[in-house]
This record gives structure tokens, C-alpha cells and sequence, in this order.
């Protein structure tokens, strides 16, 4: 017998057919996948880097924005003129006088009293200066619209109130976008605690929105001396008395011509004021050089389209002027 020889599973591997060559490719391919998986972790770790060291560079470069709190009683008071505004409209189509002029009466006090809290107890805020003047003109418009619609308001001057209004509404749609900060996304453009521009109204433009309240409220006073309801009141009396005291029908009729002239006057002295005046509108921000190319452009937004609106109710003018002009050769005849 002979002894029996022990061998190790290294030196059997050597003798199977391609025992070497499978070792060895077993071998290659754990290397491999080791080496994968070091390349995983490295590029892992560069990326973990860069993003890190991208985001500390984005932080320094943006500014910290500060939210305002615009829930006090002065914006409160504009959103409810806000809300009232359609119902408004509603009552003025559907030959409602006397509650549309007293809806109307509220929209205007309230008007009053939100900016003298504001200023009294210090609660003036981006969004206040934003949206005032939009409550403003949702109610003039919707004011102007219905008005016109049931022919108490002439439609050249509807034409010029509206266009004016649609011109500065453009731009400011303009001023947003163009002054609001990175990253510009939809949520960001109407968030208006995120303050991006001011807007300050000019002088005429104050007045001319007086005036246009002015002529809205008379025109729906006119409509009481029309609604059995507003005469037989207790303020019946008090309507019919001034109206006598103008010289009747003929004297009020007199009356709202002439404010409506000047109201014409005014909103083309207005419009034009904010497409000459650069203080009208101030971007906020630290490069001035594009703040002066943003505020360039947004003039010329507004100069632009209620030019256009100008000459489209001078047109307007002329027609009707004709059209008289053809009645009154007709009756002579």
C-alpha cells in the first residue's frame, strides 16, 4: 500500500482541466467589482462636495428676503372693497340705484379709512401700496363697464377710463416679472409679501381718481332721480331739491358733462404722467443699471398702449360728433 497524498484545493484547482484560467477570471472579475464600487463612493463624494459647496455659494450671493405681515385692518377694509365690487355691478346692470350707490358710498369710505389707519398707527406695507390701488381700480372699472353698458356714461370716456386703466395694468404685470428675484416662479409672482417694486401714484393721478369717483357717484345719483324707491325715502326730498337748485333735468344733464370733460382732461394728464415720470414706479434692488433699463421699458409698456387709447376714443369723439351733427341737419330739414 502506498501512502495516501494529501493535497490542498490550490494545487487540485492545478490540475482540473482550466482550473487556472477560472481562478484567475474569478479573481479579475471580484477586482472589478470592487474597483466599481470605490468609483461609486468617490464619485459620491465629489458630488456630496460640489453640491454643498453650490449651495453655500448661492446662499451667499441671494439676499435674505423678508416677509411682511399683511393681515391687519387697513388690507382687510381693501379686500372687502374688493368683494364688493361685483356685487356692485350686479345692482347697477339690473337697475338697482339706490343699493348700488350706497354699496358704493361704503366702497369709497372705506377707501378713506384705510389709509388713515394705515398712516395713524404705522401699518403701511408693500402690499397695501400693491393692492389699494388695484381694489381702486377693480371698482372704477367695474363702475365705468356697467355704467356704459346701460348708457349713463358716454363711451368715448368709458374707452379712455378703461384703456388707461388696462395700459398701467400692463405694466405693472411687466414690473413684477422683470423686478421680482430669482428663482421666478408662479407662486413667487403672486406672492406679495415677497415686495419686488412700489408704486407711487402722482399727483394728477390722485386727483383724476377723486375726480372719476366724483363723476361715477353724481352719474348714480342721477339714476336715484329715476328709481321711485330713492325719491319716496327720507333723502328723496334732499335729491329733488338740488336737483331743482341745478336747474333741473337740463342743469344735472349740464352738470355731468362738464365733469366728464374734465375727467377726460385728467386721465390723459395721468396716463402720460406715468410714462414720463421715472419716481412713478421704483424697483427695488441693487443694480441700478438694470433697474434703470427695467424702468425704461415699463414706461414705454404704458406710453405705448394708452397712446393708442387716446387716439381710439378721440376717433370715437369724432364719430359721435358726426352723428349729431347728422341728426341736427335731419330735423332742420
Amino acid at each position: 500500500m502506498y501512502p495516501r497524498t494529501q493535497y490542498t484545493d490550490e494545487q487540485l484547482s492545478l490540475h482540473r482541466p482550466g482550473g487556472s484560467q477560472s481562478m484567475g477570471s474569478h479573481q479579475n472579475s471580484s477586482l472589478r467589482a470592487q474597483d466599481r464600487k470605490m468609483n461609486q463612493r468617490l464619485v459620491n463624494t465629489i458630488h456630496s462636495h460640489t453640491n454643498s459647496a453650490l449651495r453655500e455659494t448661492l446662499k451667499s450671493k441671494l439676499a435674505p428676503l423678508h416677509h411682511e405681515n399683511i393681515y391687519n385692518i387697513p388690507n382687510i377694509l381693501t379686500f372687502s372693497r374688493l368683494i364688493a365690487t361685483p356685487v356692485i355691478g350686479y345692482l347697477i346692470i339690473n337697475d338697482h340705484p339706490l343699493y348700488a350707490f350706497s354699496l358704493f358710498a361704503y366702497a369709497g369710505f372705506s377707501d378713506l379709512l384705510d389709509g388713515w389707519i394705515a398712516r395713524k398707527w404705522n401699518l403701511q406695507t408693500v402690499v397695501g401700496s400693491v393692492v389699494d390701488p388695484m381694489a381702486d381700480k377693480a371698482l372704477m372699472t367695474t363702475a365705468v363697464v356697467c355704467l356704459a353698458i346701460n348708457g349713463s356714461l358716454s363711451l368715448p370716456l368709458a374707452t379712455l377710463i378703461l384703456g388707461r386703466d388696462a395700459s398701467l395694468a400692463i405694466a405693472a404685470l411687466y414690473y413684477r416679472y422683470a423686478s421680482l428675484p430669482a428663482p421666478k416662479t408662479f407662486p413667487r409672482y403672486w406672492d406679495f409679501s415677497l415686495p419686488s417694486a412700489e408704486v407711487h401714484p402722482t399727483t394728477v393721478s390722485k386727483f383724476n381718481t377723486f375726480l372719476q369717483l366724483g363723476l361715477i357717484g353724481t352719474t348714480m345719483c342721477v339714476g336715484l332721480l329715476h328709481d321711485p324707491s330713492a325719491t319716496s325715502s327720507a333723502a328723496g326730498g334732499y335729491l329733488l331739491a338740488i336737483q331743482d337748485s341745478l336747474g333741473g333735468p337740463d342743469g344735472v344733464q349740464t352738470l355731468v358733462c362738464s365733469i366728464s370733460g374734465v375727467v377726460a382732461a385728467t386721465t390723459i394728464w395721468s396716463g402720460l404722467s406715468y410714462a414720463f415720470l421715472k419716481d412713478a414706479v421704483t424697483i427695488l434692488g441693487d443694480n441700478e443699471k438694470l433697474k434703470k433699463r427695467q424702468g425704461f421699458r415699463g414706461r414705454m409698456i404704458i406710453g405705448v398702449g394708452f397712446g393708442s387709447v387716446v387716439l381710439v376714443s378721440g376717433w370715437l369723439v369724432l364719430q359721435e360728433w358726426m352723428r349729431y351733427e347728422e341728426e341736427e341737419a335731419g330735423h332742420h330739414d
